[in-house]
């Protein structure tokens, strides 16, 4: 209980108040002080004013450092000490000079939050004696010792400090010893007896002496012991060390078995007499004989238990070598080692939290202001100098870091606001690191929670709810449930439910519907009539548990749904017991409205849409319009006068299902003609129920116009299409049929490469016969198949007009394509037919404004293979010229494989040149037989339109590809001009350039 209400009030103060710098108070008081002495007052040391003057200023004390606590009590209401128990100063501070009892206050009020370190010391008061370690003790002494010979004796011991603790050695009164006082490197005061007279063993053979050690208290305190001297015979050597006193730095890590020194004793005599043993005095203490070991033989002083710094830094005793003779007379070495330290302890960390309800924990508040205290953080080390300086960090999170509060202590402290929403706990870390080589390091992880403070309100998942309700509910009916949420925690963050105090149609709202407060379920509590009552509308509001409350509110529309629960009521005419009578003219005509049937329905909506039907009545007489609910004739009366007829009108609505209301008329026929302002219904009326038109129907109508009319749109775009694909199809079906011959005539030729071997095969051809010496076809029979002869007389083969009877093949060209032009309208595309190595390859070919060869260097026809048109400059190789193009009539033409790679340097064909241009250097041969390498075609020189050259394009590529014609190639190319005629030997007009040329050339004349 008392823990909560420190916690309750620790958060709330932290909440206002940041902390401010730490001040240290110091007091003092004695050991063995009575309980409830008071030590002092914080709350008056602290101030100059009393804080206790005014309440508004009245301060609170708590103390965090439990350590000690038992000893040191504290009032939290005005911060007095006093003394908890006895303090005994040697049991908690031991040889210490200086014994203080520290811990930490924090001192609480509206205006500041303060860290109070107090120190208390507790001042030594002479309660213990001296005491020697034995009551008596006994040793001998040569009688040839020498005077000023100094013995060891036992030093006393006092638990107090300073003036209290040792001063001095007496001895009792004697004619041949003293005793000399002297303070060992520790401060510890210890006597040392001297031989003042020779010694004589027949005259005085033994001694008793008392030695009395006496402290500086008031009064003084002492202790005793007896020592006894034994005056042994003469022996006339003695061992004698090399130094009388040795000082030794030891580090305190030094393994068990270090060597710390070789001492040597030497002795004169011989035998037993020179023979030297070591070992510690009889006044050697046992905690020294634990830590360190003298070789009885050698001498060597070793490590025999690990020394620690932190517990005592010096040690100091005596060493003595005897000789084995009778009577030994033992040298004395005093020895001193002085423990160094080394970095062998690490840092400690203590963490004293502010307000703790588990440990390891701190615990703030999330509403505590920036710079406020969370705990203490204590760091030590046993270790002394750098290795004992301790530096401390804070790692974590940046809302948290660590202020020196003193010395070795800091204090974590916030650094911005906080909020448990975003961030409920904090995992720092602290580093401890002291500043030794190597450094020792101590972490520690520590938690830090935010405890819950009322600052949000309750919020609606919605602001706006929409609920819908059907009529005719049950009472006690299941509405909705509004949600609100409140991310505090605890009684902050529990929600309660209430509707606002409201008043509908002059009741209160709580008569109308209930919420749950603790659920938020909304239940309503009558039988709602939506033709009463179609909306409510509430206001809820949501509250938590905190101090003050916080609260939230949503608006809530509750609205009631129709039901058909309504039947149509007729108002006109008005009815008794159901029925009503109407007067009906004997003339009336055909369509006269006889009686309006009004009704209305409280229902709304498709509840509240009537139609009107007859039930009973004479169908072929009587009509009623369903939306109007007129009662019209559908033919002239033939009843006499007085006759009543009855029908029965239905009224329905369109709910589901329908509720219908009835009512009978009765129409008395009487004489006389109608009303002039009477409606009359005409044939085809437009308000006849039988040509009313749904609006749904019209819908459906218009959608599937629109469906087929885009139906229709993608067919013929589609048709279309496929109209443009097959006339691309159709033009490039001569390619394939070309294709497809040739592949035939290749099956017949596949035998001797040369051409004059193929003579044999021309039948098998077909339509194609390719000789050495003639063109022929089975339909030129009979005709002369040589159309002229060369320079030597040979034939050259005749080419046909392909449109003529005559033409080997056929009515059509098989193979021929049609290539589309550079312009706007296509170009005939004529047939090269070319011998490549064993077999025919017919082509297409036209001739080009320009060629599709490009360069490849860009969208620049410049240097462009077939950009040059001008025809003034040709290409050279190894001293020919090449001729340029001819211009607009020369041959564009490519082989087979063209068709597949794209026109490039390596499968172009080398082209004819025409007759007036610079002559090959190439030899030619004037017949195709089987020695000749080179043919070319006559032409007709006063014809010279109808002869179509081809032409070489202008690259270094083609040149090249000319060149290997010169050297491999057996391309024989027959150009097939679009009219038979008889073509004239030229010479050097085509060449076919092959491995070995003849050196046949032409005259001038021909030329």
């Amino acid at each position: 209980m008392r823990e909560t209400w420190w916690l309750s009030l620790l958060l709330s103060l932290t909440s206002l108040a940041a902390v401010t710098k730490t001040k240290t108070v110091k007091y003092q008081t004695f050991e063995e002080d009575a309980p409830g002495t008071v030590i002092g007052n914080l709350a008056k040391d602290i101030s100059p004013a009393p804080a206790y003057s005014s309440v508004g200023s009245r301060s609170s004390f708590r103390m965090m450092k439990q350590f000690n606590s038992s000893f040191i009590r504290l009032r939290e209401s005005d911060g007095q000490l006093s003394i908890g128990e006895r303090i005994d100063r040697e049991r908690i501070c031991k040889h210490t000079l200086q014994c203080l009892v520290s811990f930490d206050v924090v001192s609480f009020s509206k205006e500041q939050f303060k860290l109070i370190h107090v120190e208390v010391e507790v001042k030594d008061i002479n309660d213990n004696s001296p005491v020697f370690p034995r009551k008596e003790s006994t040793m001998d002494i040569s009688e040839n010792t020498a005077v000023g010979t100094r013995i060891p004796l036992d030093f006393a011991v006092d638990e107090d400090v300073g003036v209290n603790y040792i001063q001095s050695y007496q001895i009792s009164v004697n004619s041949h010893f003293s005793i000399d006082v002297l303070s060992r490197a520790d401060g510890v005061k210890y006597a040392e007896l001297v031989l003042m007279k020779e010694l004589d063993r027949e005259t005085q053979a033994s001694y008793a002496l008392e030695l009395v050690a006496m402290d500086g208290g008031n009064p003084s305190r002492s202790g005793n012991t007896r020592v006894n001297i034994k005056v042994k015979d003469y022996n006339d050597n003695s061992p004698v060390f090399d130094r009388n006193s040795f000082s030794v730095d030891l580090p305190e890590d030094a393994p068990v078995g270090t060597l710390l020194l070789d001492l040597n004793a030497e002795d004169p005599d011989e035998g037993l007499n020179g023979e030297v043993v070591y070992g510690f005095g009889n006044q050697v203490p046992l905690e020294i004989r634990q830590l360190f070991k003298v070789d009885r033989k050698s001498g060597r002083l070793t490590l025999e238990s690990p020394i620690d710094f932190e517990s005592k830094n010096t040690y100091e005793f005596d060493v003595q070598a005897a000789d084995l003779g009778p009577n030994p007379s033992p040298a004395i070495c005093k020895i001193v080692v002085q423990v160094q330290d080394v970095n062998d302890n690490a840092p400690e960390i203590s963490i004293t939290p502010m307000t703790s309800i588990t440990a390891g924990i701190a615990y703030i508040t999330e509403a505590a202001a920036r710079e406020s205290f969370v705990a203490l953080v204590s760091t030590s080390d046993r270790d002394s100098g750098a290795n004992g300086q301790v530096h401390c960090t804070l790692y974590g999170h940046d809302h948290f870091r660590l202020q020196q509060a003193y010395e070795d202590s800091f204090m974590i402290v916030s650094t911005s606001p906080l909020d448990r929403e975003k961030i409920p706990e904090y995992n720092l870390t602290v580093v401890a690191e002291d500043l030794g080589s190597p450094p020792f390091r101590t972490i520690t992880q520590y938690t830090i929670r935010l405890t819950d403070e009322n600052d949000n309100a309750p919020v609606f998942s919605k602001p706006v709810y929409e609920v819908a309700v059907v009529e005719n509910n049950a009472p006690g009916a299941y509405v909705t449930t509004v949600a609100a949420r409140d991310v505090d925690t605890g009684p902050n963050g529990k929600v309660t439910y209430k509707l606002a105090d409201t008043y509908f149609m002059g009741s209160p709202i709580s008569t109308f519907v209930s919420l749950d407060p603790a659920s938020g379920s909304l239940y309503a509590l009558r039988s709602f009539n939506y033709e009463v009552m179609k909306q409510l509308e509430l206001r809820i509001t949501a509250s938590d548990g905190g101090s003050p409350p916080l609260s939230g509110s949503a608006n809530l529309f509750l609205r009631v749904v129709d039901q058909n629960d309504n039947a149509p009521a007729i108002t006109h005419p008005v009815l008794n017991n159901g029925s009503a009578e109407v007067l009906l003219p004997r003339d009336a005509p055909s369509g006269y409205v006889i009686a309006r049937v009004e009704a209305r329905d409280a229902d709304e909506g498709v509840n509240s849409e009537l139609s009107f039907a007859l039930a009973t009545g004479e169908p072929s007489v009587f009509s009623v319009n369903k939306v109007t609910g007129d009662i019209y004739l559908n033919r002239l009366l033939s009843h006499d006068v007085d006759d009543t007829l009855s029908v029965t009108v239905t009224v329905s609505d369109n709910g589901r299902p329908a509720l219908t209301s009835t009512a009978t008329l009765h129409f008395l026929v009487v004489a006389g003609s109608p009303p002039s302002d009477r409606t009359v219904y005409q044939a085809g009326d437009g308000g006849v129920a039988s040509a009313q038109w749904d609006l749904s129907v019209v819908i459906i109508v218009v959608l599937a116009g629109s469906c087929t009319l885009l139906l229709l749109a993608i067919i013929l775009i589609a048709t279309t299409c496929n109209r443009h694909r097959g006339d691309k199809s159709g033009e490039d079906s001569d390619s394939y049929g070309e294709k497809s011959t040739l592949e035939r005539a290749r099956n017949h030729v596949a035998g001797n490469p040369l051409l004059p071997m193929h003579a044999a095969a021309a039948a098998a051809a077909g339509s194609v016969t390719f000789e050495g010496h003639s063109y022929n076809s089975e339909a030129h029979a009979g005709a002369s198949d040589m159309c002229s002869a060369s320079e030597d007389g040979s034939e050259v083969p005749c080419v046909y007009d392909s449109d003529t009877n005559n033409k080997p093949r056929g009515n059509k060209h098989e193979g021929y394509s049609t290539l589309p032009g550079y312009g706007n309208a296509k170009e005939a595309v004529r047939p090269i037919t070319i011998w490549k190595g064993n077999s025919y390859t017919t082509i297409s070919a036209r001739d080009p404004a320009f060629s599709g060869k490009d360069s490849g260097k860009g969208d620049s026809d410049f240097n462009d293979s077939d950009s040059d048109v001008s025809g003034d400059t040709g290409l050279k190789k190894d001293g020919a010229s090449v001729p340029p193009m001819a211009g607009q009539n020369a041959l564009w033409a490519c082989t087979s494989e063209c068709k597949v790679l794209g026109h490039s340097d390596r499968c172009w064909s080398p082209s004819a040149v025409r007759a007036n241009a610079a002559p090959s250097p190439a030899p030619t041969v004037s017949s195709f037989t089987s020695h000749s390498k080179t043919a070319s075609l006559p032409r007709d020189p006063h014809r010279k339109d109808n002869y179509y050259q081809a032409h070489i394009p202008k690259t270094v590529g083609l040149q090249s590809v000319y060149e290997k014609v010169l050297d491999r190639e057996y391309d024989y190319v027959m150009i097939t001009p679009t009219r038979p005629v008889r073509i004239q030997e030229v010479c050097s007009d085509v060449t076919i350039p092959v491995y070995t040329p003849s050196p046949t050339h032409c005259n001038k004349n021909d030329a």
